[in-house]
């Protein structure tokens, strides 16, 4: 165990500050890209503007052959290109495989100023996240970085699930997580081939009618997921971290992709993962607040300035609790309407 006065200074000699809060910015999406694609890396500014979170992928859906390329490809894309307001991630291989030290390497030396977010796939525990630090901390002091790298874990393993407090305590680095279902589910044995969502066979059923056994019992399916999304956001929101869904695999299905997404923002998510065009429009839909509720939330705002007492507003009760979920609700859209005009409009600010 580290002293606790210790936790905020530099892991090597020269190397940035830690940061004492995580900044929190637009981050509905996580917009996937593979910079091993040429017309990507023309695109890639293109499509910066209309997202939250850029990020170049490296580990999964890159082939081996061409990971060297998705890499350099990053590395040009952001020497070259201008992102404006969007925040510019990576997605490394995982700890151990033989590519993610030239990974971190490169990246920090070399643009290591135009990144803000490493995101290590598979976290298993504090122990990977104590790795990357150091090794982050010391590549930043050669390269003479002014600010650190943050971290982002995804939760991809039973460990991962299991050690998820420590983990999101494990560094000052750590900016948050994404639940990555599909590694998990295979993991867990689960029998599902889906990524994200939930699965037919996976419901509740009501009891059978005792004066009619035999008759039609409703039934619903069921998100596997519910659990350890929930658990995710308990640990981050308690380590003042941000909780992110991961990805939704069927492009096709935007109903169902809406749904999960939907689901997750509800129970404390700030974004989820982008791989197609059609999902950031689906996860700007969802992780903007409705503008009904935001003109509501700044209504009871503006009648308790303080937060005290209890109040009745249109017909409901209003405390401090819910003065709360209020300021929540209106600082987000006071951020959102800063990038995005329509949504200013629509939130009358």
């Amino acid at each position: 165990m580290r002293n606790p006065r210790d936790f905020f200074k530099p892991l090597a000699i020269d190397a940035p500050e830690p940061l004492t809060e995580i900044p929190f910015r637009p981050s509905r999406m996580i917009h996937f890209l593979d910079f091993s694609n040429e017309k990507m890396v023309a695109k890639a500014a293109d499509i910066a503007q209309k997202t939250d979170i850029l990020l170049g992928n490296l580990e999964d859906a890159i082939p081996v052959d061409k990971k060297v390329a998705a890499r350099e490809g990053l590395i040009r894309a952001a020497k070259e290109s201008d992102f404006g307001q969007t925040s510019l991630w990576t997605r490394v291989n995982a700890l151990e495989s033989p590519w993610v030290l030239d990974d971190l390497t490169q990246l920090v030396t070399e643009i290591g100023d135009r990144l803000d977010v490493i995101m290590v796939p598979k976290v298993e525990g504090p122990w990977d996240i104590h790795y990357v630090d150091r090794l982050l901390a010391q590549l930043e002091a050669k390269a003479g970085l002014e600010k650190p790298l943050l971290v982002h874990a995804i939760l991809e393993t039973s460990q991962g699930v299991i050690n998820l407090e420590e983990i999101a305590t494990a560094s000052p680095r750590m900016q948050g997580m994404s639940f990555g279902p599909a590694d998990l589910a295979a993991f867990r044995r689960m029998k599902t081939t889906r990524v994200g969502g939930g699965h037919p066979a996976y419901r509740v059923i009501e009891d059978p009618d005792p004066d009619d056994p035999d008759a039609p019992r409703a039934t619903a399916q069921q998100d596997p997921w519910h659990y350890s999304i929930a658990r995710m956001v308990d640990a981050c929101t308690s380590a003042g971290i941000l909780p992110f869904y991961g990805p939704y695999g069927d492009i096709r299905d935007e109903l169902g992709c809406e749904t999960q997404f939907r689901a997750a923002f509800l129970l404390g998510c700030v974004g989820a993962w982008s791989l197609h065009p059609v999902q950031i429009e689906i996860a700007k839909r969802v992780f903007s607040p409705p503008a009904d509720e935001v003109r509501f939330a700044k209504k009871v705002i503006e009648a308790i300035p303080d937060g005290r007492g209890v109040h009745m507003i249109d017909g409901k009760m209003q405390d401090d609790a819910t003065w709360k979920q209020c300021k929540v609700m209106v600082e987000l859209a006071e951020m959102l309407a800063q990038k995005d005009p329509e949504l200013a409009k629509a939130y009358d600010l």
